[in-house]
């Protein structure tokens, strides 16, 4: 069962760390992302895997709201232009939103494990 408050927790200590990564481009919004998740991997505990899964989902939490976000737009857009058929491309953005998430988010998955691991 995901632990949504530790999620939560992650995403927003990711957050308020990226605003100082700022400070050493590429290198520190690695480490705001392995900070975030290590939050969120610690808080949830259980191990290696649930660490990572928690740290994983604080860190793409962003841009699956953004992902949504778009992907809405995308499909009233749709919608309007195209008849009911354009829910598609809502429907392709929001996935092709969701793998892109969920890629760069595996710095906060790696930093989640290592807080499982160290919360047990």
């Amino acid at each position: 069962m995901t632990d949504w408050k530790a999620v939560l927790v992650g995403f927003l200590v990711g957050v308020v760390a990226s605003v100082f990564a700022f400070a050493l481009p590429g290198i520190g919004h690695a480490a705001a992302g392995l900070v975030g998740g290590f939050a969120a991997g610690y808080l949830a505990g259980g191990g290696l895997g649930r660490g990572a899964w928690h740290g994983l989902l604080s860190g793409a939490l962003g841009g699956l709201a953004v992902a949504l976000l778009i992907a809405i737009a995308v499909s009233l857009v749709g919608v309007t232009v195209g008849g009911p058929l354009g829910l598609f491309g809502g429907l392709g953005v929001f996935l092709i939103g969701v793998i892109v998430a969920l890629l760069l988010a595996l710095d906060s998955a790696i930093g989640g494990a290592i807080g499982g691991i160290l919360s047990d």
